[in-house]
């Protein structure tokens, strides 16, 4: 561990007889702009350690709420505080605890990713052999050390985003910031961000995380609020947000591409709701309040032509919960072509 480390974790040890205090709590807080109010009343209580998503489309106020707690936007209303420090009255010492990666890659595109790492080393003030160390401990860490030497502009979109959060704990954060750190890469790129995500999380960092993908929310946050217009309009675990719909999903795959209307009208007419096409162009799903109803719809399945190839009874996913909760998907979804 290295000095500046050892001072930063120095600072967390000297605090560990007193109570403890989240990593983020908001108490009505408010950010207009002009005649938009972006964030509208936002209560937050996020405990330190382990991963916080809060989840919504574009222009809920995620980014927003992301700008006011790293200091980089003052409040119109309402109060703020990071480990226990005003984002107002204290603004040095939650930037001392913070670091934050946005939207868009941030790194100077014309150095290598070598060169990028050890100049914010030097200027968060590393000493000139400590700052090679750490690029070259946190290009292996990411594994980039062979396009090391590579300009970043020669990157591709993972490499670029790793190297970016690479950027982000040069000085490791008590509160790191990933503001929707995966959109545009692929699934590959997004699973080795995940990874990066979890590991800085076994090594004491809390996250804070904003993302469109309710995938990406399911499978990292701990627990997650769910914003819309700027309001919080649920929040809990995964689980517990399944739950609060208050039915499962029963899905089926016909073995058929023409047994596919058939088996959406009955599962309709049997179930009196909407039935949802998902990716699989030969699976259907629809919303059940209890088992009794799906047996009742599988055994009318099962008494017509329909040949059922395979079927599920589980949960509702986020989608259905985010649906559910504002009646509209998110953008993301949307834009991947997910019918809903």
């Amino acid at each position: 561990m290295n000095e500046i480390q050892q001072q930063r974790h120095g600072s967390i040890d000297e605090n560990s007889d007193t109570e403890p205090v989240y990593a983020v709590e908001t108490d009505g807080l408010v950010k207009h702009f002009g005649e938009t109010k972006a964030v509208d009343g936002v209560d937050l209580v996020v405990p330190a350690g382990g991963i916080y998503g809060l989840l919504g489309p574009n222009g809920a106020g995620k980014t927003t709420i992301i700008h006011l707690l790293a200091t980089l936007l003052q409040p119109d209303g309402g109060t703020a505080r990071v480990f226990g420090h005003d984002v107002t009255e204290a603004g040095d010492d939650v930037r001392s605890r913070v670091s934050l990666t946005g939207q868009f890659v941030s790194v100077d595109e014309d150095l290598t990713g070598h060169e990028n790492l050890v100049l914010l080393a030097k200027l968060l003030g590393y000493s000139r052999t400590g700052a090679k160390e750490r690029s070259t401990d946190l290009l292996e860490a990411f594994g980039l050390t062979d396009a090391g030497d590579r300009q970043v502009k020669t990157y591709s979109g993972g490499m670029r985003r790793r190297l970016d959060i690479a950027a982000s704990i040069v000085v490791t954060p008590e509160l790191l910031f990933l503001d929707e750190p995966t959109t545009g890469l692929d699934p590959r790129n997004r699973n080795q961000v995940w990874e990066i995500i979890r590991a800085l999380v076994d090594n004491g960092t809390t996250v804070l995380l904003t993302t469109q993908y309710l995938e990406e929310a399911d499978q990292l946050a701990d627990r997650i609020a769910v914003i819309d217009e700027g309001r919080i309009i649920a929040e809990g675990t995964p689980a517990e947000l399944k739950a609060s719909v208050g039915s499962g999903v029963l899905n089926i795959r016909v073995r058929t591409a023409e047994q596919r209307a058939e088996a959406e009208r009955l599962l309709g007419a049997t179930l009196d709701t909407s039935v949802e096409r998902g990716s699989d162009p030969l699976s259907r799903s629809a919303r059940v309040s209890n088992a009794e109803h799906a047996v009742r719809a599988f055994t009318k399945l099962s008494q017509s032509d329909v040949e059922i190839a395979d079927f599920a009874l589980g949960q509702p996913s986020l989608d259905e919960v985010f649906l559910e909760l504002t009646d509209r998907p998110t953008d993301a979804e949307s834009d991947r072509g997910v019918t809903q």
